[in-house]
């Protein structure tokens, strides 16, 4: 070619329209760079000058390579970048969720988990099966492991609790894991001295609000016809005195009687020393089926919600409240950062067993919490293995665990592998399977996708906005810092 014009190599990359004459392009590896149209139709004609400056910005985005001398270096630089962003692979699972009861002190009508009666002590875990289902969970590679025990309402079988985590500490002597405890629980049952072991031992808990009272006790109900709202605000201020208010945090469940006061309840989220809310949509399983005309929305309404509050969360932010919500940042670590945030529906292949089991408190084990919410509804299909019967390999390493894998690979999906999100999305196959009856799904009428798809719309609306004041507060979330210290960083 003539004068400072060079031939260049194209590497593999997605692309979409993203706003008014702007087209985003991603490589392999998760990074990118928006062009307008006539930039993008330079670059894929060949029609570049090396010494323009986009020429030099696409190079190291990896979006090209020079043809004489460079192409082995990108593809050697874009391998070792797609090491770190599927590093969760090396390490295999670090979640581990313990379903030490089925009984619960609540009837929630979303009830994912299709607790049982109170006084049915046959559905709790045994401590043979709790001993078992620890010296499994020791078995991972996994340097870092994360102990959670749910329910039904897992205080209700608080000494299987105390003992598995004793247990485990015990175990941890010899195999010198970083270990973290987490109770998942509404906090009915909590009191002086379950916290006081919970300091001790360093167990968080996660608990979940969903608004003020009318809006928690609305399809929250207790057994005993108490207000479920009333025992939390007393036992959440028992729970922040004794452990710190850093080291309790809640969920929100988003029902069409809640889903239009999210700016109301995020302040009281703030109000009660929260320092997060997770927005997410209603799952497809348990009484949440049963009783979806009562509690349902269309994945519209829930996205419009999701931007108000996103928009309402930042300007809080921006105003001096440090709060974060965390299914952004999971998102803008992927789009921001080359590094796997170890959340199983953001992976690829899904982290379902690769990143997080389950174990039920019969003893059977589960690649994720959907999946044992599907067992409660009758469908056993992606049983793995039992910790009295088989083996850590038997387990881990069977039919159902490769299935998954190799049919949960975002890549060579069809739709997901032309699509311009592959590297910030992942795969459900469980979810898949529940509406499909195929674990590849169809993404053509999968909410699951239609979500993520219109959020990252709008994640990238606001990062190629790139206001100063909002791309700080993203930056606050991601490196979990205060708005105040990344600021001062950049200037």
């Amino acid at each position: 070619m003539l004068g400072n014009m060079q031939k260049y190599q194209i590497l593999p990359f997605t692309f979409k329209s993203i706003c008014k004459d702007k087209i985003l392009l991603v490589n392999q590896v998760g990074e990118f760079i928006v062009l307008n149209f006539n930039d993008f139709q330079r670059f894929k004609s060949i029609g570049l000058n090396c010494n323009e400056e986009l020429y030099s910005d696409l190079k190291a985005k990896h979006l090209l390579a020079d043809t004489n001398d460079g192409l082995d270096l990108a593809v050697d630089l874009l391998a070792t970048k797609l090491r770190t962003r599927k590093a969760f692979l090396v390490n295999f699972t670090a979640l581990h969720m313990m379903v030490v009861t089925l009984r619960c002190n609540c009837r929630c009508t979303y009830c994912h988990a299709s607790s049982v009666d109170i006084h049915k002590k046959n559905f709790d875990m045994t401590w043979n099966i709790a001993k078992n289902t620890i010296d499994i969970i020791f078995q991972t590679p996994a340097p870092a492991i994360k102990i959670e025990f749910q329910g039904g309402e897992p205080l209700l079988n608080w000494d299987i609790i105390k003992e598995s985590v004793l247990y485990a500490e015990f175990l941890n002597k010899f195999i010198n894991k970083q270990v973290d405890f987490i109770i998942c629980t509404n906090l009915i049952n909590i009191d002086k001295d379950k916290l006081d072991f919970c300091k001790k031992h360093h167990i968080l808990i996660s608990t979940s609000l969903d608004g003020y009272r009318q809006h928690h006790d609305l399809h929250r109900k207790t057994v005993d016809g108490s207000s479920a709202y009333g025992s939390f605000i007393r036992n959440l201020k028992l729970t922040q005195e004794i452990l710190g208010v850093d080291n309790c945090s809640a969920l929100l469940t988003i029902t069409k009687d809640n889903i239009k006061d999210l700016r109301s309840i995020i302040d009281h989220y703030v109000e009660l020393g929260f320092k997060s809310i997770f927005l997410r949509a209603l799952n497809p399983y348990g009484n949440a089926v049963i009783n979806y005309k009562d509690l349902g929305y269309t994945i519209n309404e829930f996205i419009t919600a999701y931007k108000d509050a996103l928009d309402y969360i930042i300007q809080l932010n921006i105003k001096g409240t440090n709060f974060v919500e965390s299914y952004t940042t999971l998102l803008l670590s992927r789009i921001l950062t080359p590094f796997s945030t170890g959340f199983v529906d953001l992976q690829s292949p899904s982290g379902a067993g690769i990143s997080g089991a389950i174990y039920y408190y019969n003893g059977e084990v589960y690649p994720a919490d959907e999946a044992r919410m599907l067992a409660r509804m009758g469908d056993r299909k992606f049983y793995i293995g039992h910790v009295l019967k088989d083996k850590y390999k038997d387990i881990f390493n069977g039919s159902v665990i490769r299935d998954i894998v190799y049919n949960s690979c975002v890549e060579n999906m069809p739709i997901c592998a032309d699509c311009a999100y592959q590297q910030y999305c992942g795969a459900d196959p469980i979810r898949n399977y529940l509406e499909t009856k195929d674990i590849v799904g169809n993404r053509l009428c999968s909410d699951f996708c239609y979500k993520n798809e219109n959020i990252l719309d709008y994640l990238f609306k606001l990062i190629i906005e790139n206001n100063p004041d909002v791309m700080s507060v993203f930056w606050s979330w991601i490196t979990k810092r205060t708005l105040e210290e990344v600021k001062i960083e950049n200037n």
